[in-house]
């Protein structure tokens, strides 16, 4: 049974919590700005540009889907953070559904991750890249898809942590590897085939793909889109239900 002020009350939280932590505001301009200026510049030197976008505006979207992995996880990660201080338990108690408060925390950290990757769109003058009020909408719609997703995937995680010490193996051990193996910074056609397959099971590829139907329309392989919208979409959507599903049947055998 889902209630809707409990998801209203944790939304809220959150919302509180991210505008107060100025740092994070910082970090969502910082970690794509070093990527983009400092990584692509020097891999835009190997790189030719193909189908009229350089290799900056190929990385844009990666970084757009970068953006929006490691917000969703971050802020998946904050259940663990409520568990080992105690308000975990006191929303436990509550006498309200948990499947509730897996909805609330799903639908904050998306639109925490989606807020995120809106600022990111300010850089778009700096790489040439013009876009419509309509690719815009595209843009935000997509997000709050891939967020959705990974923000439901990070809670499933998070139901199976007891503490932080299992966030450096998150990190190292899936975060990254998603970023790398996504399509964000190479083309995932110029990968070797045992990484391709790799690819194909990652929902952050399809998100990206997606992100680039948006913003390089007239591209093409290697450089453009990889796979069709609608595959992409339906991936990301089926994914995104499995997830959430898993994570609320996960959470209610916790604690």
């Amino acid at each position: 049974m889902i209630e809707f002020r409990p998801i209203y009350v944790i939304c809220l939280r959150e919302f509180i919590k991210f505008f107060r932590e100025k740092s994070r505001l910082l970090g969502t301009l910082a970690r794509p700005v070093l990527w983009l200026f400092v990584v692509g510049n020097g891999m835009s030197s190997l790189i030719k540009p193909q189908a009229g976008f350089s290799y900056l505006q190929f990385i844009f979207p990666g970084m757009i889907g970068m953006t929006i992995l490691f917000s969703s996880i971050f802020s998946s990660i904050s259940i663990v953070w409520d568990r080992e201080f105690g308000f975990m338990k006191e929303m436990l108690v509550a006498p309200i559904s948990r499947t509730s408060i897996v909805i609330g925390k799903a639908i904050s950290g998306t639109f925490i991750s989606v807020a995120q990757a809106v600022i990111i769109l300010v850089l778009i003058p700096f790489l040439g890249i013009q876009i419509t009020f309509l690719q815009f909408v595209e843009v935000v719609g997509v997000s709050i898809l891939v967020s959705f997703c990974i923000t439901s995937m990070g809670i499933l995680i998070a139901a199976r942590l007891t503490s932080f010490d299992g966030f450096n193996i998150i990190m190292n051990f899936l975060v990254m590897p998603m970023l790398f193996l996504s399509g964000a910074m190479y083309p995932v056609t110029s990968m070797p085939p045992a990484l391709r397959h790799l690819t194909q099971i990652n929902p952050l590829t399809y998100g990206i793909d997606a992100f680039k139907h948006v913003l390089l329309r007239n591209g093409t392989p290697p450089l453009g889109p990889e796979f069709p919208l609608m595959l992409d979409l339906a991936v990301v959507t089926a994914i995104s239900l499995i997830m959430i599903t898993l994570a609320a049947l996960s959470f209610r055998r916790k604690d």
